[in-house]
């Protein structure tokens, strides 16, 4: 396989962070595949323990880092721990893999922040994309983002932030299991906190108005969560760590007319 790092490095060691996919061991592609076998060590944060079985028949030389978890343990030093035990291998000359689910730069720092300091110290790194859930949610929904447009937050984010939300698109708000949770010490949020997201969300829905719960399948016999629930229910609904909410749009973007003229078009050179 040819070495794409694009580095001239004369470090031995070698950092590749590759995506794994969603489903279990049916997503992850051909030249991540082959770099996870070939690596002399591999690194892994996976959701389920079947993926890594999976991942030590295919590498026995594999170090599953959910151990660096704790209960009330800020994620935030549970991440600097995963790269410092990855780097150190690095650091030995080692051929070193990062495997995540997904795609190991959404919604996953460790890559990032991996890959940044290897870099740093002249070692050879690069990322390998994977199919992520917002790839698997648009199929599972049927959405075409380039038809509406689509804005995409992590939920806290969006809450934290001055965004604004514009309901002619779809809408897609990642860990809402995790909205309002700003301690990085906890796994779940609070109901006051989703009745608070509610309320924000309010600003541009109504409380009755379709919201969609969505949970990418991760097993091949699972199916996908798609539940449709309004609004108003939200705080009472049960939520994972993997769980996404997604809004439809509420009605069609409204027309540029500023632009429209400058470009000597009418709403019906649009096909409207």
């Amino acid at each position: 396989m040819t070495d794409t790092t694009g580095t001239d490095s004369p470090k031995k060691g070698r950092l590749i962070c590759i995506g794994t996919g969603i489903r279990y061991s049916e997503q992850i592609t051909i030249v991540s595949k082959t770099y996870l076998q070939r690596a002399d060590i591999v690194f892994g944060v996976m959701q389920n323990s079947l993926i890594d079985d999976w991942i030590m028949d295919n590498n026995p030389n594999y170090i599953n880092m959910q151990k660096f978890y704790g209960q009330g343990k800020s994620r935030h030093q549970t991440y600097i721990e995963m790269v410092d035990a990855i780097l150190v291998e690095v650091r030995a000359g080692k051929d070193v893999c990062c495997a995540l689910y997904g795609h190991p730069g959404m919604y996953a720092c460790i890559a990032h922040l991996a890959i940044g300091r290897a870099k740093e110290e002249g070692f050879a790194a690069k990322m390998e994309p994977g199919i992520s859930a917002e790839d698997c949610l648009f199929a599972d929904l049927g959405l075409d983002p380039g038809y509406f447009g689509c804005q995409s937050f992590e939920a806290t984010h969006l809450l934290f932030y001055k965004h604004t939300v514009d309901p002619g698109t779809v809408l897609i708000l990642w860990q809402i299991s995790l909205a309002g949770e700003h301690t990085l010490k906890q796994f779940e949020t609070t109901q006051k906190n989703l009745q608070l997201t509610v309320e924000f969300l309010s600003q541009w829905y109504d409380l009755e108005y379709e919201v969609i719960i969505y949970e990418a399948a991760v097993l091949p016999e699972d199916t996908p969560r798609i539940e449709r629930i309004p609004l108003k229910d939200l705080p009472n609904a049960e939520l994972e760590m993997h769980s996404t909410l997604v809004i439809l749009p509420k009605e069609q973007a409204e027309f540029n007319q500023e632009m429209l003229t400058k470009f000597g078009i009418t709403e019906a050179d649009l096909g409207n």
